[in-house]
C-alpha cells in the first residue's frame, strides 16, 4: 500500500532540514567529539535550550543531563561476551541519540522521525538501502551486524537482535512488535551462546507479533502470519501460520 505524501508547514520544513543537515555534519565532519554532538543535541531536543551552568541544576537535573552523554550510560549489548567493542563504540553515540531521541516528543513526529532515522542509519548499521523507513521503538542488539536493502519498512516495537547478524533483502515489511534472532543459548549451559545468521528474502512480510528463530532463513516473497513462531526455514512464497508455523499456501508467482 502507498503511503500518502504529507508535510508540515514551509517554515517547518525548513527548519527540519536545517536541524538534519547541521547534525549529519556535526557527527561526521571529525571537528567534534559524537559524544559531546550527541549530549549537547539531546539536551536541545528534550529542554529546548543550551545547558545551563552545571551549579545552577539540582542533583536530579544534573543527574538527567549526565545521561544525555553516551559516555556515561551503558546498553544492554555491551554486557555481552560476544560484542566487538570497537565497532560498537564507533556506533554508541548515535545509538544513543536514536532510542532517546524516539522516546522525546520530536520523535512521535513521523513527518520529521522517518528523515531523522533515516539519516542515523547509514551510521549505525552494515549496510542500509534507499527509501528506509522506521517507525519508533525499534530495537537492534549490535546494529553492525544488520543489514537492510532498499524499501524497507521497520514498524513499531520491532526487535531485530542481530548478535549473529540479520540481512532483510529489498521490499520488505516488518509489522508491529515482531522479533527476528540470530543468537540462541545451549539448554545445558547459558553461558554457551549460538549466533547463526539469519536471512529474510527480497519481498518478505512478517507480520504482527510474529518471531523468527536464529538461523532462519525466509525465502522471497514468504509470508510469516500473524503471531507465527518460525523455527525452521520458510521456502519461497510460501505463508507459515502457527506455533511452529507451518506452510498452509503458496502465493501465485508474479
Amino acid at each position: 500500500m502507498t503511503y500518502r505524501e504529507l508535510s508540515a508547514q514551509a517554515l517547518a520544513e525548513q527548519d527540519y532540514e536545517a536541524f538534519l543537515t547541521e547534525l549529519q555534519k556535526s557527527l561526521t565532519d571529525g571537528r567534534r567529539d559524537p559524544n559531546e554532538v550527541v549530549r549537547d543535541t539531546l539536551f536541545e531536543i528534550y529542554f529546548g535550550a543550551s545547558q545551563p551552568d552545571r551549579e545552577s541544576l539540582g542533583l536530579a537535573a544534573r543527574a538527567a543531563v549526565h545521561t544525555f552523554d553516551p559516555r556515561n550510560v551503558t546498553t544492554e549489548p555491551e554486557y555481552y561476551a560476544d560484542i566487538d567493542a570497537k565497532l560498537y563504540n564507533e556506533r554508541k553515540p548515535v545509538i544513543w541519540l536514536w532510542q532517546m531521541f524516539d522516546r522525546s516528543p520530536l520523535g512521535q513526529n513521523s513527518l520529521f522521525a522517518h528523515r531523522f532515522r533515516r539519516m542515523l542509519a547509514p551510521l549505525i548499521f552494515r549496510s542500509v538501502g534507499d527509501n528506509f523507513k522506521c517507525w519508533q521503538f525499534v530495537e537492534w542488539s549490535f546494529g553492525y551486524n544488520l543489514s537492510f536493502g532498499n524499501n524497507v519498512v521497520v514498524h513499531r516495537y520491532v526487535l531485530l537482535d542481530d548478535r549473529g547478524g540479520i540481512d532483510i533483502g529489498d521490499n520488505v515489511s516488518i509489522s508491529d512488535y515482531a522479533n527476528i534472532y540470530s543468537h540462541s543459548h545451549d539448554i545445558y549451559d547459558i553461558r554457551k551462546v549460538y549466533t547463526p545468521a539469519t536471512r529474510v528474502g527480497n519481498g518478505v512480510r512478517i507480520t504482527y507479533h510474529a518471531t523468527v528463530l536464529a538461523g532462519m532463513q525466509i525465502g522471497d516473497h514468504a509470508m510469516i502470519g500473524t503471531g507465527a513462531l518460525v523455527t525452521r526455514d520458510v521456502e519461497p512464497h510460501h505463508i507459515v501460520v502457527g506455533i511452529p508455523a507451518k506452510s498452509v499456501k503458496v502465493k501465485d508467482v508474479l
